[in-house]
């Protein structure tokens, strides 16, 4: 399979926690694990069934337990065993988060070699 992606993905340990934005009658935050982020999206696995297009809040914990807001929409799903797999995109995110986000990638590359 080619290789489609724009920028380079990492792992990153920690958890989001996500609120669907569209959903008037109440917020509900759901714990997801990463498997991976880059400065354009972030892949995650989820229990619970979220729906392709749709946007949700998330407040992403960094290494260095920084938080960083930004707003999420999914654009892929995949089924396993008894999980989500999801992708999606980042979603207005100020540039200042995302050089956090290419920061972590220089620290990640170099902490490899």
């Amino acid at each position: 399979m080619q290789e489609r992606r724009k920028n380079k993905r990492h792992s990153l340990e920690g958890k989001i926690i996500i609120k669907r934005l569209d959903n008037a009658n109440g917020a509900r935050e759901a714990n997801i694990d990463i498997s991976d982020v880059s400065k354009t999206g972030v892949g995650f696995c989820c229990n619970e069934i979220l729906t392709i297009g749709s946007v949700y809040e998330c407040r992403l914990t960094l290494w260095t337990k920084e938080v960083l807001n930004a707003f999420l929409e999914i654009v892929r799903i995949e089924k396993k065993q008894n999980t989500f797999s999801y992708g999606a995109i980042f979603i207005g995110m100020p540039e200042g988060d995302l050089q956090r986000i290419t920061v972590y990638e220089t620290v990640s590359e170099h902490s490899d070699k």
